[in-house]
């Protein structure tokens, strides 16, 4: 592929617009290196479809693409107007009722699908619609009705969330619609299943243990999307070493904590996560104006190319290529921006972990390898053969700007890898013995032209050599 250069990898959110096949091709020759399945939209048949397309296309292209399921979670809504779209003027009163059914809501009122948000705001709480661009001050409250007045108005259509400054409201996080998509997410066999608003560690094990039951070996991805879970280090600490991934998911928590707060909350995740050696994605309006114009805003191209600066894996697209015009004009402008920030020589250099102890052989090895391609001269690659992908993942959390070709024959653990920053999934059959191995790997990637005669790469593979104990080494080699 013409971006396998580039290290930071590309979520593309599937929907209408992608469901033409020769546009999901497109999309992967483009740079997408994961699609994620939104299960709040779409039935469970059309995410059956899109999975079938997907493995296929990967046969069809020789690369290796990892699939996420993400779950709708306990999406506070409003309910649906009789007209499309009401008007709410500032000073205006404005009534959130349970009693009210659908399609009944008008200037003056509107249902409300969550039954306990009477009980759990008080006077002078703010609660905030349509990410944020409504706010409405509460007057008073009773067991099936919130009474406000409106603080800033606009127009407001069916359906739109409704999040309360501050967070605190206790919807569960798995709603009896995402323990049946954790099903469906299990036998299409989704890579990563995300969980939306998990408060704490509690709510990740429990899916994490509903994937299990339901036959899925889904690694979990923790949205951070609540205030309550960038409340303390300790929290975000415990959510990250729950989850296998987390996702910071700047739309509702930048409703709940205020934009200005998400600035330092982004860049403290990033780093605590990669810290812990666990992957991290960037997401929500990153190239918004793209779902109806061809080219993004310069605040775009740089929310973009910040993101990468911070230390992200991977940055993703929602709207933008789910139900955007540009789907495939989008993702290359993406991959050309992820390509110009990774030039920024401040992210190619080993920082971090110098003082570090290690008590994890794996880890160990993998920071020494990447720390002997960063300083050693001209080195081209790291190369890690058939170890588990946790080698690769812990490689992959230091900056560099030299490429990590991860070599295995287990399909799975190439497709999780595919988001992990800098890593190139290839898979390889039968690499011989662990005698003959790295001689195998290096024609083969030889002759794949990733490699050439006189370059310099570090190996790191598993095995036992001499019939030893040897689980693992590090070595430098000049390729011949």
């Amino acid at each position: 592929m013409s971006t396998s250069t580039r290290r930071t990898k590309i979520i593309s959110t599937l929907g209408p617009s992608t469901d033409d096949e020769k546009i999901l091709k497109k999309l992967i020759q483009s740079g997408v290196n994961v699609f994620r399945l939104n299960f709040s939209h779409g039935t469970s048949q059309d995410h059956i479809n899109r999975v079938k397309k997907i493995r296929l296309l990967e046969k069809d292209l020789n690369c290796f693409i990892a699939i996420i399921g993400d779950l709708q979670g306990p999406k506070i809504r409003i309910s649906s107007f009789s007209m499309k779209k009401i008007f709410l003027k500032s000073g205006d009163n404005f009534l959130l009722d349970l009693n009210i059914s659908k399609k009944q809501g008008n200037e003056r009122s509107v249902g409300i699908n969550y039954i306990n948000l009477p009980k759990e705001v008080s006077c002078n709480d703010i609660l905030l619609l349509d990410d944020g661009k409504i706010q409405l001050r509460v007057l008073e409250t009773n067991m099936t009705q919130i009474f406000t007045e409106v603080i800033i108005g606009g127009y407001l259509s069916d359906h739109k969330g409704l999040n309360k400054l501050g967070g605190g409201l206790s919807a569960d996080a798995l709603t009896k619609k995402d323990k049946e998509d954790i099903k469906l997410a299990a036998m299409i066999d989704v890579d990563y299943l995300a969980v939306s608003f998990p408060r704490s560690k509690t709510d990740l094990k429990n899916a994490r243990l509903l994937m299990k039951k339901a036959g899925g070996k889904a690694k979990i991805i923790a949205k951070i999307e609540r205030a309550e879970a960038v409340a303390s280090d300790k929290i975000m600490k415990d959510l990250i070493l729950e989850s296998d991934v987390i996702m910071i998911a700047r739309g509702d928590l930048g409703v709940e904590i205020g934009d200005h707060q998400l600035i330092g909350v982004q860049k403290k995740l990033i780093k605590m996560t990669n810290s812990l050696n666990r992957a991290v994605i960037t997401a929500t309006q990153m190239m918004e104006s793209m779902i109806s114009n061809p080219f993004p805003t310069r605040a775009e191209v740089m929310d973009v190319a910040n993101s990468v600066l911070d230390g992200t894996d991977a940055v993703m697209l929602s709207a933008e290529t789910a139900s955007g015009n540009f789907p495939e004009t989008t993702v290359r402008t993406m991959s050309k921006i992820c390509l110009g920030a990774e030039k920024v020589s401040c992210i190619n250099s080993f920082q971090n972990r110098l003082n570090k102890k290690f008590n994890s052989i794996s880890e160990t090895i993998s920071i020494s390898a990447m720390y002997a391609a960063n300083h050693f001269e001209n080195i081209a690659a790291v190369v890690i053969i058939l170890t588990s992908n946790k080698i690769a993942l812990f490689a992959s959390r230091i900056e560099s700007s030299v490429p990590i070709f991860y070599i295995s024959n287990s399909i799975k653990n190439l497709r999780l890898s595919a988001l992990y920053k800098g890593v190139i999934p290839i898979f390889l059959q039968d690499i011989g013995t662990y005698e003959k191995s790295t001689k195998v790997v290096v024609q083969f990637l030889k002759n794949k032209k990733f490699l050439k005669k006189d370059d310099i790469i570090v190996v790191i593979k598993n095995g036992k050599e001499n019939h030893s104990r040897l689980v693992n080494t590090c070595k430098i080699i000049n390729i011949c």
